[in-house]
């Protein structure tokens, strides 16, 4: 979710001793509240939506350029879009990119909200969308390949430990060349100290912790650059592509 400088989301004064504080059951309280809505995810910012998703092809795009395995000319095989709420980035970019698009998100009423919309039917009886499955980054665990593996958004809901168990899990489920994408907010100072949002048990993090927890989870950074065209009152964002090292 997208969030404005130096207050959370319910405009209180944001704190530190971020770690021990980050509670997914609060979280899921608070994402299941929330309107089924491309504003919702977004935290009130619905007009960014088409900028983060050009933002998100190109970047990808890039990547594809690059590769000998996953070349612009042909589809990705399979990649999962992690943290999916109610399917903006599946249906917005992974879709067009991907033979197939798995699924995972803890909230059930987002991925309920998401099957009952016309435009999954007509994707899922093409094959375009394939598992869904309901569960928490924390605990998940794949159980095939994929091309890409996407989490926007998302891994600010993990403790860090959660952060670099995940990343290990996920990295041996890349298909040789593919990528490890992640999308998230970060701290406008390189050094900065985690801060905490209670309103949805998140935390903002610094670039440097960022690739610390790459790091940890035995991930090289291949390209990262920084989300543009959004409003100067929010959070940067930045997009990392990750492989093994």
């Amino acid at each position: 979710m997208l969030k404005k400088v130096g207050t959370d989301t319910a405009g209180i004064p944001l704190t530190d001793d971020v770690d021990t504080q980050i509670n997914q059951e609060d979280a899921i309280k608070y994402w299941s509240s929330t309107a089924p809505t491309v504003d919702g995810m977004l935290g009130g910012f619905p007009q960014v939506s088409s900028i983060d998703l050009r933002g998100s092809l190109a970047f990808l795009t890039k990547l594809q350029r690059a590769s000998k395995q996953h070349p612009t000319t042909k589809l990705l095989t399979r990649v999962v879009d992690c943290g999916a709420g109610i399917g903006r980035i599946t249906t917005g970019l992974l879709v067009d990119v991907a033979e197939t698009v798995d699924i995972v998100e803890p909230v059930k009423e987002f991925t309920d909200r998401f099957e009952a919309l016309e435009e999954y039917k007509v994707l899922k009886e093409k094959g375009k969308i394939g598992d869904i499955i309901v569960q928490g980054l924390q605990t998940w665990t794949p159980v095939r390949n994929y091309s890409v593996i996407w989490n926007q958004w998302c891994l600010c809901q993990l403790k860090d430990k959660q952060v670099i168990d995940y990343l290990r899990r996920c990295t041996p489920y890349l298909e040789p060349g593919g990528w490890i994408i992640t999308k998230e907010n970060v701290l406008r100072g390189l050094e900065d100290q985690d801060e905490f949002d209670k309103l949805d048990s998140s935390v903002l993090r610094s670039e440097t912790k960022f690739k610390h927890l790459f790091e940890e989870a035995g991930l090289k950074i291949v390209a990262t650059q920084y989300q543009k065209g959004f409003p100067a009152d929010l959070y940067p964002v930045r997009m990392w592509a990750l492989q093994a090292k």
